[in-house]
């Protein structure tokens, strides 16, 4: 794409995607406050969730007002203003500009804003800490002590684990009450991932109950052993172990267990990497693409992904989440702000590729893409700035500062990246002719870390299908994927050489 004029340039960057379709109402978001909780309304129109200015006024005592003759909404809050433009995905702080997922849209008569908002620009002026935490469906006011708990759980013969990732870390007792073990956590909420599948015999449940994780154990369970394992300054983790009696039969239909196995230590975290975030690709409402036997992308995606996360913790010892641990719709914007949130220090999103030719086979790579147009904007945006509607009237300049660029001051790690993963899929898989690429991809435009996106293979291809559905060649993609990462951060920086695509797929 080429524009005529930088100024072309900077709107089409900056104007936010047309909101269309019904709004419905969302699962509301859930306020945590000293004051207890209560829910935030919210709706979305197509992609966007959105939620009332109105409502912003009543739960945060914001004061909301319209300036039609600016085109533009104020929002103040004890002598500081915010300023969204009615025309632009775009709020004006002192004079500092932030971006915004869609401009403010008008629904039954009310004026109504991202839900992003509330994290990029309300805590920016609010006198207490404010954070969102979209995927868990929490905003969090004030010094709460919401740690985020992702747990864990496999098994290896007469033994089964339990592993809790904490972050921060929080003071805890680990304790047995009859048929549970509970995890207690000196904390006001937990923001808690659960593991999908849980073992019949080990482990029959895992659930929260307020600020505890309970862990109801099965019937081979006779005793088990807790221990905190250092897993970087930001992130603690608790390692449960739970173990049979010696001398227990196979129950039905189940084989015989193996010998007790000893626990030993999770390795220690690598220096200078402590989350990773696997974005296993598509989900839920969105199969992807699909092969002639069958096999769906959003399938193999997430069954590779587990592998992937398995042999990072065992290789790095780092934190490792998935965007998604089960079949669910997951936006794009959300994954990125996924791996934000939990300051991940790589982000890796898997794929499957489909094409016209079933010829085309081989994995490849990309790293997001900034051609010449992005590149004019980008300029635009720091040497000139933009024009924002003035309370009362008329515009003033402002620097830019784009959410939407926040992969732009990473891609010379995300190429590293992808160096070293098409490095080590090449000695494991077959790989396409064009093995290394750039593209603007959505899911890695926001992504703060170093960002990059693989496809695995070509389910049109019917040989590769068979491939890609099979456990074995499943775990070689994740282990050369998993050396891959381990070499980008053991390795000194350097420059590869990459080839550039004509656009996204």
């Amino acid at each position: 794409m080429r524009f005529a004029s930088r100024a072309a340039a900077l709107t089409v960057v900056l104007l936010a995607a047309t909101l269309s379709g019904k709004a419905a109402p969302a699962t509301p978001l859930r306020l945590v406050s000293a004051d207890g909780t209560r829910p935030i309304p919210t709706v979305v129109v197509g992609d966007t969730e959105l939620v009332s200015v109105d409502d912003l006024a009543a739960i945060f005592g914001v004061l909301v007002r319209e300036d039609a003759l600016a085109r533009a909404i104020t929002v103040a809050y004890k002598g500081r203003t915010i300023v969204v433009s009615q025309d632009q995905a775009l709020a004006s702080i002192a004079g500092r500009l932030v971006s915004l997922p869609a401009a403010p849209a008008r629904i039954g008569g009310r004026w109504h804003l991202p839900v992003e908002f509330i994290g990029r620009a309300l805590s920016v002026i609010y006198d207490v800490p404010l954070e969102l935490r979209k995927a868990s469906r929490l905003v969090i006011r004030g010094r709460m002590r919401v740690p985020r708990v992702v747990v864990r759980h496999e098994v290896a013969g007469n033994q089964a684990r339990v592993t809790l990732d904490v972050a921060p870390p929080t003071p805890h007792q680990v304790s047995q009450d009859g048929s549970r073990l509970l995890v207690r956590f000196d904390a006001d909420l937990l923001d808690a991932t659960l593991p999908g599948a849980q073992s019949q015999w080990f482990v029959q449940n895992i659930s929260v109950e307020q600020t505890t994780v309970v862990v109801d154990v099965g019937p081979r369970f006779a005793s088990f052993r807790a221990s905190d394992v250092s897993a970087g300054a930001d992130t603690s983790r608790i390692v449960v172990d739970l173990f049979a009696a010696a001398d227990q039969t196979a129950m039905p239909g189940v084989p015989a267990p193996a010998p007790a196995l000893e626990a030993t230590p999770l390795p220690l975290p690598t220096p200078g990497v402590r989350t990773i975030v696997i974005d296993p690709g598509h989900g839920g409402d969105e199969d992807g693409a699909k092969g002639a036997r069958g096999t769906l992308e959003k399938t193999l995606t997430l069954s590779v992904a587990r592998r992937l996360k398995s042999g990072l913790e065992a290789r790095l010892g780092a934190r490792v989440l998935l965007t998604r641990e089960d079949d669910r719709t997951l936006p794009l914007d959300e994954r990125a702000a996924f791996a934000n949130n939990n300051k991940a220090d790589v982000f890796v999103s898997l794929h499957a590729n489909a094409s016209l030719r079933h010829t085309a086979t081989g994995a490849e790579v990309f790293y997001l893409s900034l051609d010449r147009a992005d590149e004019q904007a980008r300029l635009v945006a720091e040497s000139e700035g933009v024009a924002m509607p003035v309370f009362g009237g008329g515009t003033r300049e402002i620097d830019v500062i784009l959410w939407e660029m926040a992969q732009t001051r990473h891609l010379a790690q995300s190429a590293e990246l992808a160096t070293a993963i098409e490095g080590q899929l090449r000695t494991s898989v077959p790989m396409s002719p064009r093995p290394i690429q750039q593209a603007p991809f959505r899911v890695l435009v926001g992504a703060n870390m170093p960002a990059v996106l693989v496809e695995l293979g070509y389910l049109t291809n019917a040989e590769q299908e068979s491939a890609l559905a099979a456990g074995p060649f499943q775990t070689r993609l994740a282990r050369a994927i998993t050396e891959a990462v381990a070499r980008f951060f053991a390795a000194p920086p350097a420059t590869p050489a990459v080839a550039t695509s004509g656009g996204p797929q």
